[in-house]
């Protein structure tokens, strides 16, 4: 459905991107931000999904600038790689201002609202709480988002958590919680990285629930 191709972030520079358009005109857009495993065939189905629900879908590939194009994988290795991507080798600000292009390019297209998962969650409430343009926004599984918690959203934001998640323990989401009243916050009797179906922790119902959420999230914020 999707195409991979390029837009330029504010400073200059080439950032690929998967894109995902709707059949007719598009009700707003989607920005779908990936995990540490890059914008790989999870996030791509996970993009066109948004498409198929009438919004013009786009996924930064947001290591990019570390290197073109990196996909990874679920097992060991994969994540050790994706850690040390995401989180020793990334310009976190670079990223948030490539977001920013993409937030910008979708905007195009009518709203905008962010959805990420993982990595991508933390993003996420990053994107709501300090760029521009956000509609609405749909957290998973961020983790990091505890530490950031006392950030102000300008838009309406939900977060979805995993109560079986060993990465981000219930202390923490109980602390984002109570310091984001108006925020609603979702906890599913899963694991990290529930709503990935090509992942061993994935729940279908958990996912099922989380992105109707989501879409009602969008439609009532987006379009």
């Amino acid at each position: 459905m999707g195409e991979n191709t390029t837009i330029q972030s504010g400073d200059g520079f080439d950032l690929g991107v998967y894109i995902a358009e709707p059949e007719g005109a598009p009700r707003g857009s989607v920005v779908v931000i990936q995990e540490i495993f890059g914008v790989n065939q999870h996030i791509r189905e996970v993009t066109d999904g948004y498409a198929s629900d009438g919004y013009y879908a786009i996924a930064p590939k947001i290591f990019d600038r570390i290197e073109r194009d990196i996909e990874l994988g679920y097992e060991e290795a994969d994540m050790g790689q994706g850690i040390e991507l995401a989180f020793q080798k990334l310009d976190h600000a670079a990223a948030l201002g490539d977001i920013q292009a993409t937030i910008s390019h979708a905007a195009n297209q009518g709203k905008v609202g962010v959805v990420g998962y993982c990595f991508g969650g933390l993003l996420t409430w990053l994107s709501a709480c300090q760029l521009d343009g956000v509609s609405a926004a749909s957290s998973y599984y961020g983790g990091g988002v505890a530490g950031q918690k006392d950030l102000a959203p300008n838009c309406p934001v939900i977060m979805h958590f995993g109560e079986l998640d060993a990465h981000i323990p219930m202390s923490d989401v109980d602390a984002v919680k109570a310091a984001q009243p108006d925020v609603p916050v979702y906890v599913y009797a899963a694991d990290h990285g529930f709503n990935c179906d090509h992942r061993a922790s994935f729940d279908a119902d958990a996912a099922v629930l989380a992105r109707s959420r989501t879409l009602e999230h969008f439609a009532e914020h987006v379009g």
